[in-house]
Parts: structure tokens; C-alpha cells; sequence
């Protein structure tokens, strides 16, 4: 094998592409910052304990280990920026109201969990502490909303679940671990013959409950179905009413939503509402384009239990899904010398423009930039240069 062949679902971003993920990154940076969220780095590396500390085992299977050779500890290569960011809000902010704080970074993952996914996401997210109400729920949609359509996304779908839902469900019944996750698992795959065979020992009414859930998908008309169909119970209520409010918000902006009762993807993850937004392609196909929710635990682990609700979304694939953007203007100059020439691009360059200097022998290989201008001798001032349009 050639030594420069990359791992499999790793690959680098050539120059076209790259120059448009880093424009996206600036802007949905500067998107968060205009709602009030402050920017944070944490590392790329972590001890293992903590950066896998409540996350459950999806997240330990899509985690690369190695060995400090400093310390001999066992440390992780992030492959979710969520948790370091709760531990930073629980340990190093340590505030008592609201943080919204926002990142930006590569995360590695063992594997792909969907076809021609990248190994090598490179995550934006924001999230919220500190608040228990159904404001921050909204806040978080209506950025990612935001983020996707700076992006140059229009026509947006929000796809709704609630982790209470399932939880109301079962709450009748005592379960073991095992046996939860498989029922988790059946309904994450709305395999009705699996979660038929796991719930007939359990009580009709809860059997019944179970495998109505898979059929509870479609448009906002579901959460009333699931008040009828469903065992009626406080949790499931508050669960239910807080999803009619957030469609009607949601709705209210213009913004298709959808729901699905047994989409149970990050159970072990989310307390409440998550959610995902899909975009459609040219052919008409729905791409997840990015997802979050609420997960109050998140903050437990380090000692600290704050309400948090973000969203996260893959840079790299947001940019696949969307129309390139158009080459960055900029201005030819001649290579040279002469005072006077260097002189007028160092200013021009210092007044923000691009300033591609062509080296001799090479005047037709600028592929980065569209060149609409060009620098050129001012022919009414001897040793001054000039701009003018190509």
C-alpha cells in the first residue's frame, strides 16, 4: 500500500472546498455571537474518564484510545464536543444563570454511522445551561435554523421526538438494562416483530402502548393521536404539550415539521425534546443536516447538574449539501521589485483586497480567485500603479 493512501472515510479538503467550509465556519460563528453565544476551544485530546464520563456506549465505540506517555493514563480523542463543553460550564464557569456558549472543531469517530460519512466531522454546535424552560428549546431551533439558512439552505424540515414519551410508556413496568435497550433499539428500527416478542410478558396496555409507537410518525396531527392512543399520564402530557408548543412556534416561522414517537437515536443522551433538520437534495431526498435536544444529565457526571439543550452539525457536510460559492474577487499584479509597485500592493492588500502577484511564467494558473481586476503602471504618474477592471 502507498504510504500516502489515507484511512478509510478520512480524506483531506482540497482548496475549492476548503475555502468554502472556512467562510461557513466564520459565518455561522458570527451567527451564534449575534444570538449571544460565546465562543470556546476545548482540547482534542482528553483523560478517557472524562470525556467519556455519561455519554454511554455508543459514544465509547466511536472514541480512538491511546496511552499518555507522560502520565501512562488512558486518554480519547473526542468524537463529541458536547460533554467537554458541559464539563467547562460545570468546572471553569462555574456561573449561576444562563451560559450560551458556542465551538468549532474537528472530532474523530472509530467508525461511520451512515453510508460515505466522514471519520473526520468537523462539528459546529451551541448550547444552552441553565435553562429548565421551553424558551431555550426554541432559541436553539430557531439557530440552527438560522445557521443552516445563512449556509444557503431554504427549504427546512423539522423532524420532533421526545425521550419522556417512551420513558411515560414504560414507566408501569420495572426492566432491566438489557432489556430496555433492546426495546430502545426495536423501536430506533420500528422492527414491530422484535418489539412484539420483547413486550409480551409485559402488561397488556403497556404491550399495546409499545408497538403503537413505530405507527406514531408523520405531521404535527400525531401528537394528538398519542394523546388517544397512548396510556394517558402527567409525563406524557408534559411531554406532548411541550411538542405541540414548539410545532406551533416552529410552524409559525414558516418551518415544515414532522414527528416521530419511537425515534429514540441518543437515548441514553437526551432527558427531553431532540430533534433533527433535514434539508432535501435535487433529487428530493431528506439529508440530515443537523440535530440536538435536550440533555439535562449532561452536567451531572462533573458534580454540577445543569438543564442544557444545543445542536450540532457536521461543517463538511453542510457543505456538500449546499451550492458552491462563487470565486473570491481579487486583483492580478505583476511580479516585480520595483518600489512603487510593492508599495501599491502592500496597501491595497492592507485595505482588505486580495492581491494575487502572478510569477513569471505562470501568468494563466490563478484557479482560487477570479481576477476582475488588474494592476497596472498609472500612465499619468511615472512610478505610481493603478486598479482597473478586467
Amino acid at each position: 500500500m502507498s504510504a500516502w493512501v489515507l484511512p478509510d472515510h478520512i480524506a483531506d479538503v482540497l482548496p475549492s472546498e476548503a475555502r468554502h467550509i472556512e467562510e461557513l465556519r466564520r459565518g455561522l460563528l458570527d451567527t451564534a455571537r449575534g444570538y449571544g453565544y460565546e465562543l470556546v476551544m476545548p482540547p482534542m485530546v482528553e483523560h478517557l474518564e472524562s470525556l467519556l464520563t455519561g455519554t454511554g456506549e455508543a459514544l465509547d465505540l466511536m472514541t480512538f484510545k491511546l496511552v499518555d506517555q507522560l502520565s501512562g493514563r488512558s486518554l480519547g480523542l473526542r468524537a463529541d464536543s458536547t460533554p467537554q463543553v458541559a464539563r467547562i460550564d460545570a468546572h471553569l464557569l462555574n456561573r449561576q444563570g444562563v451560559a450560551r456558549l458556542s465551538y468549532c472543531g474537528p472530532v474523530v469517530h472509530t467508525r461511520i454511522d451512515r453510508p460515505l460519512a466522514s471519520r473526520e466531522p468537523l462539528q459546529f454546535g451551541a448550547e444552552i445551561f441553565g435553562h429548565t424552560g421551553l424558551e431555550a428549546d426554541l432559541e436553539v431551533v430557531e439557530l440552527a435554523r438560522a445557521c443552516l439558512q445563512h449556509a444557503g439552505v431554504r427549504r427546512l424540515l423539522l423532524d420532533l421526538a421526545d425521550v419522556r414519551v417512551i420513558d411515560a410508556v414504560l414507566a408501569p413496568v420495572a426492566l432491566d438494562a438489557e432489556r430496555t435497550r433492546q426495546i430502545h433499539a426495536a423501536l430506533a428500527g420500528k422492527d414491530v416483530a422484535a418489539l412484539q416478542a420483547l413486550a409480551q410478558s409485559l402488561p397488556e396496555r403497556v404491550r399495546d402502548d409499545l408497538c403503537a409507537l413505530p405507527q406514531l410518525f408523520g405531521g404535527v396531527e400525531v401528537l394528538a393521536q398519542a394523546r388517544a392512543r397512548l396510556a394517558p399520564s402527567a409525563a406524557l402530557h408534559a411531554a406532548l404539550d411541550d411538542l405541540v408548543w414548539l410545532a406551533a412556534q416552529v410552524q409559525g416561522q414558516g418551518m415544515d415539521v414532522s414527528v416521530d414517537l419511537a425515534d429514540l437515536r441518543g437515548y441514553a443522551y437526551y432527558t427531553g425534546m431532540r430533534f433533527a433538520v433535514f434539508a432535501h437534495d435535487a433529487q428530493g431526498a431528506a439529508i440530515e443536516l443537523a440535530r440536538g435536544g435536550r440533555y439535562d444529565e449532561v452536567g451531572a457526571v462533573f458534580g454540577r447538574k445543569r438543564p442544557a439543550v444545543g445542536f450540532s452539525l457536521d461543517l463538511k457536510e453542510l457543505v456538500s449539501a449546499v451550492a458552491p460559492r462563487p470565486l473570491n474577487a481579487a486583483i492580478r499584479a505583476p511580479w516585480g521589485m520595483e518600489s512603487g509597485l510593492r508599495q501599491a500592493v502592500a496597501e491595497l492588500r492592507a485595505e482588505g483586497q486580495t492581491v494575487v502577484c502572478v510569477l513569471p511564467g505562470h501568468e494563466h494558473e490563478i484557479n482560487e480567485f477570479h481576477c476582475d481586476r488588474e494592476l497596472v503602471p498609472d500612465p499619468a504618474r511615472a512610478g505610481a500603479w493603478t486598479v482597473k477592471s478586467l
